[in-house]
């Protein structure tokens, strides 16, 4: 008999949050319009739907992920700015590219963009006092218990506790270790063993079971399966994942057959799509507004040193697939054979005005075209010539896991002082571990961190050359 593995969705509570910025939002515009007089028509229409379309995205994958955790008003503002910036930018380019924003009234189109974030987080603020105060998981959640007062457990019922839009109260563990050898646990105390589960379940009507146990207790879990088959509890076995150096895990099935992602690209399905969009709109904007900054640099390149303006060197890409990335020529000399010297500091190979655009990093400029043909991203982790991924794929452990991402004009690591010449494996390793720490953790708030803290560093910081 074949099983069918399916995937969790969202629960109500969730899916009505998510719904909640696209709706005030249209709604401010709707009640703004009115409030000018303006007719709510025409391009006015098809500006709510776009927001509406484009804001249950974004306000999705920024917003709702912290809207419902307890003390969680700090992130929630932080995300909505973001969220909010993000969604203007992508309207405000979808404008120009129309060259519809003449149809719009500026006094109306300001004026929802400056109050809108501010009933936004209003609503937020609103929502998350309703849900606590009158649908506490307490009274209205469904019961639940931990079987395994372990770690894993704890950090589990942690997070039952902090998420309210889960809707579950978490009773207390299960574990059939005394309590003297519990007694590091700092939540719930413990209920019984695990033979008292099944009249446990039975008298306090439990409707879920965590089960937090190690793998290597298959004896115990099947016994208390097998205990548990004349009761309607629904029963989750959280495996101790936390022992493999996850990047980006997930459950997945093929033809019912369910399999575990221990290392995955984060850029798949809604939100691939998302960074991919956000990329190529921030990307052609850029381009657009330095293309006669662009012009300068070519004409300065060209009278300065005979060569080429644009130097094209091989990296590796997405999936470890070869690429030719473009910067302006700094140096004198292209290299891109089989042994590459990094620049260093006062290097005789440098041109006076590749230092110059060197140090201001105005020699990447180019990698925006690299962006918008879809071998780079605007943040990822910076790609390194072929020969030194091939010398250091050998020397650094995970080192080709970076390639599950297209590589970026600016990094995790740049921004975290490793920027510029690696003259000893040691730093390039560190480098290595803040480009696997940006895998496992990427959201569209870390991009947009990423890139504000880059333009800081870039006015400023002197580690390149």
């Amino acid at each position: 008999m074949k099983t069918k593995i399916t995937k969790t969705g969202p629960n109500i509570l969730s899916f009505l949050f998510s719904l909640l910025g696209p709706v005030v939002s249209v709604l401010s515009l709707r009640i703004i319009n009115y409030l000018y007089g303006v007719p709510f028509e025409g391009p006015y229409m098809a500006m709510a739907i776009i927001t509406f379309l484009i804001s249950f995205i974004i306000f999705r994958e920024l917003q709702v992920k912290s809207s419902l955790r307890r003390g969680a008003f700090t992130i929630q503002m932080k995300n909505l700015a973001l969220s909010w910036l993000l969604l203007i930018g992508i309207l405000l380019f979808l404008g120009y590219a129309s060259k519809s924003s003449e149809d719009y009234s500026r006094r109306v189109v300001i004026t929802w963009i400056s109050i809108t974030p501010f009933v936004l987080l209003l609503s937020y603020s609103l929502a998350r006092i309703i849900v606590f105060r009158f649908f506490p998981p307490e009274k209205f959640g469904r019961r639940a218990i931990i079987v395994g007062m372990n770690n894993l457990g704890n950090n589990l019922i942690t997070e039952l506790q902090r998420d309210a839009r889960l809707g579950i109260n978490v009773m207390g563990y299960f574990d059939d270790r005394n309590q003297n050898r519990l007694s590091g646990q700092k939540h719930q105390t413990l209920l019984g063993n695990l033979s008292a589960i099944p009249d446990y379940v039975r008298n306090y009507k439990i409707d879920i079971i965590y089960i937090t146990l190690p793998m290597v207790q298959e004896k115990r879990i099947l016994a208390l399966l097998d205990a548990l088959t004349d009761t309607t509890t629904s029963i989750y076995f959280v495996p101790d994942l936390f022992v493999f150096d996850l990047i980006n895990a997930r459950i997945d099935e093929i033809n019912g057959i369910p399999v575990l992602a221990i290392c995955e690209s984060p850029f798949s399905g809604v939100t691939g799509l998302l960074k991919r969009i956000s990329d190529i709109i921030l990307a052609s904007l850029i381009l657009i507004l330095v293309a006669p900054l662009l012009l300068a640099i070519a004409i300065a390149i060209k009278l300065e040193s005979t060569g080429p303006v644009i130097f094209r060197q091989r990296r590796y890409g997405l999936d470890g697939e070869e690429i030719i990335v473009y910067k302006f020529r700094s140096m004198k000399v292209q290299e891109d054979s089989g042994t590459i010297k990094q620049a260093t500091r006062n290097d005789s190979r440098v041109t006076r005005i590749g230092g110059f655009l060197r140090r201001s990093s105005l020699d990447e400029l180019p990698q925006f075209v690299n962006v918008v043909q879809g071998r780079m991203s605007i943040v990822g982790p910076r790609p390194h010539a072929v020969a030194h991924n091939e010398l250091y794929r050998k020397l650094i452990k995970g080192y080709m896991v970076r390639h599950k991402v297209r590589p970026g004009i600016t990094g995790w690591a740049q921004i975290n002082g490793l920027r510029g010449e690696t003259d000893s494996v040691d730093k390039m390793k560190a480098r290595i571990e803040y480009d696997l720490d940006y895998l496992r953790h990427w959201s569209l708030r870390l991009d947009m961190m990423i890139i504000l803290r880059t333009i800081l560093i870039v006015l400023w910081d002197r580690n390149a050359y």
